[in-house]
């Protein structure tokens, strides 16, 4: 089954990604921090069950439940810190659909997680239920706007701000999915993110674990593990390969994209000290995806980029204020 965990604790929404992902034949959907946030998420991909918690800013588990269940019906388990605390909100719930209800796994200072039996029991027993109602669900209509086209970004010193300089001409409207890798700490990530957004004017946001990307999103690697794209075409954070220097890494995640989204993109490689990205710049030329490198004069440091070039994996060079119509003239329609 594919499953989406909304939770609005970071610890939380890990312990539940860890007991998904050790199940076979079951993997994170997406993650979302709040109802309003879990109600968009299923209306734009709609899992197989939904791991819901009940309090959450903005908008309760109990009220995204009866929203979910009015526009796009799927499996709800009510996840929550204490069941037997919260068993008025748990009936709330289920009396707008919720199958059922278990208390949240605990994540320790070790990472081991604890309390999971019953979660791992009764997600067994929805996907037995699932398994046995698929046949009558209607099929999900293809997406009318097509393969989500994509734009990855790798950048590192200087990068904050031409990301805003290219980020910012881009149209309102735009139906393409933005992903940026810069060098930065997680105790960063989320300021870099809001910064961006405030100075572009444009929803910008920290890339969760199992996420999808999708047109109109744009998309910050979000910890110090690397950034990449699965199999599945979902965004993961994994500590593996450890002996690279930058974390996250450019070259990381541009090697898995080209190995693993399913259509050509367009790729850039900004501003920033050392040789990351060079590589994976070449790798996505060589899988036919159109690849930019910054140009000297605009760039604060001109060390990634000049790499990139060297490694004869730039299709061309532009200034940062070039890149935003190149990208548009490219993508267009």
């Amino acid at each position: 089954m594919r499953i989406g965990i909304v939770n609005d604790v970071r610890a939380a929404c890990e312990a539940l990604r860890r007991v998904v992902d050790s199940l076979p034949d079951h993997e994170v959907a997406w993650t979302a921090a709040d109802g309003v946030e879990a109600i968009a998420m299923a209306k734009r991909d709609r899992p197989d069950l939904i791991l819901m918690d009940l309090i959450m800013p903005h908008l309760d588990g109990v009220q995204a439940t009866r929203q979910i269940m009015a526009s796009v019906p799927c499996a709800i388990l009510v996840v929550t810190a204490t069941v037997s605390g919260n068993i008025s909100l748990v009936y709330d719930a289920m009396g707008f659909g919720a199958l059922d209800a278990v208390d949240t796994p605990m994540l320790g200072p070790a990472g081991e997680v604890s309390g999971a039996g019953a979660l791992v029991e009764k997600i067994g027993m929805i996907a037995k239920l699932v398994g046995a109602t698929e046949s009558r669900r209607p099929p999900r209509p293809a997406p009318a706007a097509g393969p989500t086209r994509l734009v990855v970004v790798g950048a590192s010193t200087g990068g904050p701000k031409a990301v805003s300089d290219l980020l910012q001409p881009l149209p309102r409207d735009w139906n393409v999915a933005v992903v940026v890798v810069q060098h930065v700490d997680v105790a960063f990530a989320q300021g870099l993110a809001k910064w961006l957004g405030d100075r572009c004017g444009r929803p910008v946001r920290v890339a969760e674990h199992g996420q999808q990307p999708v047109g109109g999103d744009v998309l910050v690697a979000g910890t110090n593990d690397h950034l990449v794209l699965s199999k599945a075409r979902t965004l993961e954070y994994r500590a593996e390969p450890r002996d690279v220097f930058f974390r996250p890494s450019v070259d990381v995640f541009f090697e898995s994209v080209g190995e693993h989204w399913p259509h050509t993109g367009i790729a850039l490689l900004l501003t920033g000290m050392g040789k990351d990205g060079a590589r994976g710049l070449l790798k996505l030329r060589s899988r036919g995806w159109h690849t930019i490198a910054q140009d000297e004069a605009s760039s604060v440091v001109w060390s990634m980029p000049k790499a990139g070039i060297d490694l004869g994996g730039a299709t061309e060079v532009l200034s940062v204020d070039q890149m935003a119509k190149a990208l548009v003239a490219r993508l267009a329609g």
